[in-house]
């Protein structure tokens, strides 16, 4: 960015990038509010989250195709202008066939902001230098999820949910000015009408629409035992297959697949996709734990995981400085061992805990994260040339965003399979000879003289643990990811931050 200030860039970059995390997260909370109003069933308002996650997953991997054509900085603009127009109609929405609509161009919008505006970061810095910009951006990437729910709840208890919409208005205008001001095209994005690959295209829209369904609603309707999840199944395999082979073959493809020949950016990819799927995965799993299981409050479990967000923040910029001076490959297996460890202890959760034995392994995880995710993109990129920039970034970006579903989806499938496992190898012994169920049966006669309402209570305390072996189980399952993803430290190749530079 000639004649700007490059870390001017930082904030510029970090406010879209903000903005669309915040809203993919705020969402979530408002469900019953929007489902409510609009009079529809359970089943029907999740269409709000995945048409978003729909048209999002499609447009990320041709976001450089597209600056390509329009400009980066056109398609940046025009990206906020979508998202922030987009969330206006959303707040508008009369009923859930508009709202839904309105969702998928929000997330047309939002698709194309964060590999963007990630290439325009990675581009502006030299490599030394790279991961403290990193560790910076990423501070917003880490804020939103932490706040967007929290946020999200109390705008919808105090203004209603059409505000969680409204309020990216400001942001948004704001967004648009600074990037119109400050963002500039590099010399070699060149504005040029190229050839549509319209079967590629196609097969990419098709395939991650169907993979996507796939992952959103195949635990609800119980997976490949369900015509309609072994149908998407099929279209998403065979399409995803052919239009790898269409790429492959193209002279002018969408996504230039020849950048996975660089092994550092190869690894990187396959890390940051089981990586983001494991730890995403326990991320998921923790708040379920607390509520259903310790009986804490949404408001609880929040507190629970901030102290691990405010961990990641404070270690992000020291990471960043470390960047410049150690290994990052041994950074990422700090970075690993912090994972492990916070995961080794949320497998061994129990029924009996107390506030501060679970967040201690959340403030574990959000020290090992910050040392997951800077020198992750910092060794990833350091082989990629600024004109190749745009293509790597929104690779990397689909292949982290699908591993969150996989993680949501495998953990939850998981956590559901594990239930009733265990739930039939306890029932096994609630016999009348069993010495532990005399015992609770003869304790609870000081509760109940009754015999049914005994039982009823043992049974209950049998739903709980076998409840908590799964989450111990399937916390134990992101452990073994992370284990598995040791191995690919010895891939990876050496980085020399002073001495190399883009």
């Amino acid at each position: 960015m000639k004649g700007i200030n490059k870390w001017l860039v930082v904030p510029v970059v970090m406010i879209p990038t903000m903005m669309e995390i915040i809203d993919t997260t705020i969402v979530n909370v408002s469900l019953p509010h929007i489902q409510g109003s609009l009079s529809v069933g359970a089943e029907e308002v999740i269409w709000v989250l995945t048409s978003y996650l729909i048209s999002n997953a499609i447009i990320i991997p041709i976001t450089a195709w597209l600056a390509g054509i329009f400009g980066r900085k056109r398609y940046l603009l025009f990206s906020v202008f979508l998202f922030t127009f987009s969330s206006f109609l959303c707040g508008m929405a009369g009923s859930l066939a508009f709202l839904v609509f309105s969702r998928f161009l929000q997330g047309i919008g939002g698709g194309g902001l964060q590999p963007v505006t990630q290439a325009i970061l990675l581009e502006s810095f030299p490599l030394e230098e790279r991961g403290l910009a990193i560790s910076i951006y990423l501070m917003g990437s880490i804020v939103g999820p932490t706040i967007g729910p929290i946020l999200g709840g109390w705008i919808t208890d105090n203004w209603g949910w059409r505000w969680i919409f409204y309020i990216n208005l400001p942001l948004g205008m704001v967004s648009l000015l600074l990037i119109f001001l400050l963002i500039q095209d590099p010399s070699y994005i060149k504005h040029q009408v190229k050839k549509i690959d319209y079967w590629g295209l196609g097969l990419l829209a098709i395939g991650l629409a169907s993979l996507q369904t796939v992952l959103d609603k195949g635990q609800l309707k119980d997976w490949f035992n369900s015509r309609f999840i072994t149908i998407f199944s099929f279209i998403a395999v065979f399409c995803l297959i052919m239009f790898v082979i269409n790429e492959l073959k193209n002279k002018e493809p969408l996504v230039k697949l020849s950048i996975f020949k660089k092994r550092s950016y190869a690894t990187g990819c396959a890390i940051i996709f089981l990586g983001f799927l494991a730890f995403f995965g326990s991320v998921v799993l923790l708040p379920l734990y607390m509520q259903k299981l310790m009986g804490y409050t949404a408001f609880l479990a929040g507190l629970v995981m901030g102290p691990g967000a405010l961990a990641s923040i404070f270690v992000l910029p020291l990471v960043g400085k470390m960047t410049q001076r150690v290994d990052a490959r041994w950074l990422l297996g700090i970075g690993f061992g912090g994972q492990l460890w916070a995961l080794y202890l949320m497998s061994h959760f129990s029924l009996n805990l107390g506030f501060w034995q679970i967040v201690l392994p959340r403030v574990i995880q959000g020290i090992g994260i910050g040392f997951f995710f800077v020198p992750l993109a910092t060794v990833t990129f350091m082989e990629i040339k600024k004109e190749e920039m745009g293509n790597a970034t929104a690779i990397y970006n689909l292949l982290r965003n699908l591993g969150g579903s996989f993680g949501t989806a495998i953990v939850i499938t998981i956590l559901t399979r594990r239930i009733q496992f265990h739930q039939n190898r306890l029932i096994e012994h609630l016999t009348p000879t069993d010495i532990s169920l005399q015992q609770a049966y003869t304790h609870l006669k000081m509760i109940s003289p009754s015999h049914l309402p005994r039982l009823g209570i043992i049974y209950k305390w049998l739903l709980r643990q076998t409840s908590m072996m799964a989450y111990n189980d399937a916390f134990f399952f992101c452990f073994m990811l992370f284990v598995i993803l040791l191995f690919s430290l010895l891939i990876l190749k050496k980085t020399s931050p002073s001495r190399n530079s883009n």
